[in-house]
């Protein structure tokens, strides 16, 4: 079988991967956020190449994921849900009560497969439409 892990990566090293998947335009300055340094980052390695990343940063009992990429050539293989279900299952171990993002819009439908529910706010960046989901637990 296919070795596959999920396991904590250095802040830095989710960067590279940020940027081919979502702003390949872009300089690598650009995927760089300044809290980076506070996150837990996961990665979801295969055969030990990094093929999937999320960053997670905590705020009282609310976790926030951002910048949540998979290689374009790996992407529907279930990769992503794999990874996702880690951070829901380390939010309900660490006692949070809601989990959210920033849904690209066209994105919203993958959350709502995890139990996530569109909020009424959206907003728009770099000619992209964005919505808030998130997830009550407990």
């Amino acid at each position: 079988g296919v070795k596959m892990e999920i396991k904590e990566v250095f802040y830095k090293d989710v960067w590279p991967l940020r940027k081919i998947v979502m702003y390949p335009e872009k300089d690598i300055e650009y995927v760089k956020l300044p809290e980076d340094k506070d996150g837990l980052h996961l990665g979801l390695y295969v055969e030990n190449e990094l093929i999937s990343v999320i960053s997670l940063f905590v705020n009282g009992e609310e976790l926030q994921f951002r910048k949540f990429a998979t290689l374009e050539d790996k992407q529907g293989c279930g990769y992503g849900s794999k990874l996702l279900n880690k951070v829901l299952e380390y939010a309900k171990e660490s006692g949070m009560k809601r989990v959210w993002c920033n849904s690209r819009a066209e994105k919203t439908g993958f959350y709502k497969k995890f139990g996530f529910y569109e909020t009424k706010e959206s907003y728009v960046k770099d000619g992209r439409e964005f919505v808030i989901v998130e997830k009550i637990l407990g």
